[in-house]
């Protein structure tokens, strides 16, 4: 089957997808092709990238378009519950169970179900799952009666599914169940000009939402913003264009240095990501930023403790610098941009280490208090969010790019319950 491009962008147009880069193309040729089908998809991409948009195209281009469509978030079920909201649970059944319920595969019977964060599905469910897209087939809790279905699963996730199959999270068959037919959607870092493309689009929305003139960027903003990696994809350009669009009342040009007033600051560090798919590590870009320059402050205190350790004569120490300053002036540098902190050895080459023996302070704790910077940083981080967003949990795990799920498990662990 092939697809025009003319096809693509009529269909683009009525789904409301903003761009024109190759990759985006493509997802959205595949999602053609593949809809009028019955396979099972698996859409992969990055919290933000607009994956739902993609299941969407697939049911209404299928001839289950005048079926039921149903979109749910594994990740915001609780783990309880999960199995009774999607399979249905009869009177009974568990404390609270009151009337039986029908789940949504039954409501769904000739539509389509979309089951985004599916790697945050626990693997009871998983097998239910299975069942349903092998045979059709799926039991209520609480029920011995097999009931029939007919679903079609189109599944989505911000994980790499293989590495959690290889660490026991993920079913295999599952996996390979769902993937029949894989659909990459690229981040928005990836799509060049697609940015300002989607920035205009969001500028004149909120133009016409607030009744006020729409926000234009200078060239050299444009160049700022094409630059900008947007870790929260599509989600997080518009928001800034709604903040932006809201708090410039009356300069509507956007140069450069107003831009950066609006972007939060980003590190130069090269980006590791999952967007391949093909990695071992889950973690979050957060998360693996937060690694790095974790081990990066952790060898330079190794670093600084095998200088003392190796010249416990202070004298010496001050030759060291004395031989080296160029050394040390790197090594200076690199540790106030990493750690934020005072060098243990901050001598200059011509001056002696009794000179400035208050410079140097005991570092043999820092090791401990360098464990616990990941978790504090975190832990502030959830603190920021919930406030922003009055306690409601949904729009704070949203804000922080993870699932319901795993913002509750945080809140408890780290006893925030109040």
């Amino acid at each position: 089957m092939t697809i025009t491009d003319s096809e693509i962008q009529s269909v683009k147009q009525r789904f409301g997808i903003i761009g024109n880069s190759p990759l985006l193309n493509n997802a959205v040729s595949v999602a053609m092709q593949v809809a009028p089908t019955d396979m099972s998809v698996l859409i992969t991409g990055e919290s933000g990238s607009g994956k739902e948009s993609f299941s969407k195209i697939i049911h209404h281009l299928s001839p289950r378009k005048h079926g039921q469509f149903i979109a749910i978030n594994c990740g915001s079920i609780p783990e309880g519950t999960i199995d009774s909201e999607l399979f249905g649970h009869e009177k009974g059944s568990f404390t609270g169970a009151h009337e039986s319920r029908k789940g949504y595969f039954e409501v769904s019977n000739g539509g389509t179900i979309f089951l985004d964060e599916i790697g945050e599905m626990p693997l009871g469910t998983q097998a239910r799952l299975l069942r349903v897209l092998e045979n059709g087939e799926f039991i209520k809790v609480g029920s011995s009666k097999v009931q029939k279905t007919d679903v079609r699963v189109v599944a989505a996730t911000n994980i790499n599914l293989m590495s959690n199959v290889e660490e026991g999270k993920f079913r295999e068959d599952l996996y390979y169940r769902l993937s029949t037919v894989p659909i990459y959607v690229p981040p928005l870092r990836e799509r060049g000009k697609d940015i300002e493309l989607l920035f205009r689009k969001f500028a004149a929305d909120f133009a016409e939402k607030y009744k006020v003139k729409p926000i234009v960027l200078t060239e050299d903003a444009k160049e700022i913003l094409l630059e900008y990696r947007f870790p929260g994809n599509i989600r997080q350009l518009k928001n800034l264009v709604e903040q932006i669009s809201v708090l410039s009342s009356e300069n509507k040009e956007i140069n450069a240095e107003r831009l950066r007033q609006y972007l939060p600051n980003q590190n130069n560090l090269p980006a590791i990501y999952k967007n391949s798919f093909s990695e071992k590590d889950s973690l979050s870009e957060r998360d693996i930023l937060y690694k790095v320059l974790f081990d990066m402050k952790k060898d330079f205190n190794d670093l600084k403790k095998l200088v003392l350790e190796t010249f416990p004569n202070q004298s010496k120490a001050s030759q060291l610098v004395k031989d080296h300053p160029a050394l040390f002036e790197g090594i200076h540098e690199t540790a106030d941009r990493i750690t934020s902190e005072p060098v243990v050895l901050n001598l200059k080459p011509s001056e002696t280490a009794d000179e400035h023996l208050e410079d140097v302070h005991d570092i043999s704790h820092e090791a401990e208090d360098d464990s616990l910077s990941i978790e504090k940083k975190e832990k502030e981080l959830i603190i920021r969010a919930l406030r922003k967003n009055s306690n409601k949990r949904k729009y704070a795990a949203r804000d922080l790019g993870i699932s319901e799920r795993t913002l509750y498990r945080k809140i408890k662990q780290y006893d925030l319950e109040d």
